[in-house]
C-alpha cells in the first residue's frame, strides 16, 4: 500500500539473512531485474550506497543494515517499456543528449541525482513518480543548473510537470535512457509505470 499524507513510513529493522547487500542503485536494479526475469520473488536488499539512500536519510554502514538499529522501508519500483522492451528501476530514470541539451525526460522515484534534487517532491512510497519533461534553451538551462541542487529549477514554463503511477511519451528522437544512472538504450517510445510497495529496503 502507498503510503498516505501524514502516515508514519518504515519500521526500525535489521536486513534478514536472506538479504543482499549492494553499493548502488544500479547493484539493486541488476537484482530486480534477475529476480524479474527468473520469476523469481524479489530480494530483501541493503542499500549501502546510490542516491535512495541519500534520500532514505542511510549511513551506508554494513553492520548496522543488519542490526536492529537500521529501517526497513517498503518501496516503490519504477517499470518501463522502452520501445517495447521492459526494464525496470529503482531510484531514476533520465531519456537525454549528452550535455543535457535538446529534448529531456526524467522520472524521480527518490529526490536525489547525485548532488541534484531532481525530484523535490518524490517520494519513493507515495505510488507516484515524479515527470519532468521538456526543452530547455542555453540561457535556460545554465540558470536551472544553477537551482537544481535545492530543487528550485520546478516550476518552469519550459518544463511539463506530472505526479503520475503512470506515464507514456514519444520522443521527438531516441535519446540514450539511463537507468539508476546505468546506460539502458537508446528509444524514443517510453511507456513508464509504478509497482507500489514492490521492494523491501532496508538502510
Amino acid at each position: 500500500m502507498p503510503i498516505r499524507r501524514g502516515e508514519d513510513w518504515g519500521e526500525p529493522g535489521g536486513l534478514g539473512p536472506d538479504g543482499v547487500l549492494v553499493s548502488s542503485d544500479g547493484e539493486a536494479r541488476a537484482l530486480i531485474e534477475d529476480a524479474r526475469r527468473a520469476n523469481r520473488p524479489l530480494p530483501e536488499i541493503g542499500l549501502l550506497g546510490g542516491d535512495l539512500v541519500r534520500t532514505l536519510g542511510g549511513r551506508g554502514d554494513p553492520d548496522a543494515i543488519r542490526s536492529p538499529e537500521a529501517w526497513r522501508f517498503a518501496l516503490d519500483l519504477g517499470a518501463v517499456l522502452l520501445d517495447g522492451r521492459l526494464f525496470w528501476f529503482c531510484a531514476h530514470l533520465v531519456a537525454r543528449h549528452r550535455g543535457w541539451g535538446g529534448e529531456v525526460l526524467v522520472a524521480m522515484n527518490g529526490a536525489w541525482r547525485g548532488s541534484w534534487n531532481l525530484g523535490p517532491k518524490a517520494h519513493p512510497g507515495d505510488g507516484l513518480l515524479d515527470i519532468s519533461h521538456g526543452r530547455l534553451s542555453a540561457g535556460d538551462r545554465l540558470r536551472a543548473l544553477r537551482r537544481v541542487g535545492t530543487g528550485d529549477h520546478l516550476p518552469h514554463p519550459q518544463i511539463r510537470y506530472h505526479r503520475t503511477g503512470a506515464f507514456q511519451a514519444v520522443l521527438e528522437q531516441p535519446l540514450m535512457v539511463e537507468l539508476d544512472r546505468q546506460p539502458v538504450l537508446r528509444a524514443s517510445k517510453l511507456s513508464i509505470r509504478v509497482e507500489p510497495a514492490a521492494l523491501v529496503v532496508v538502510v
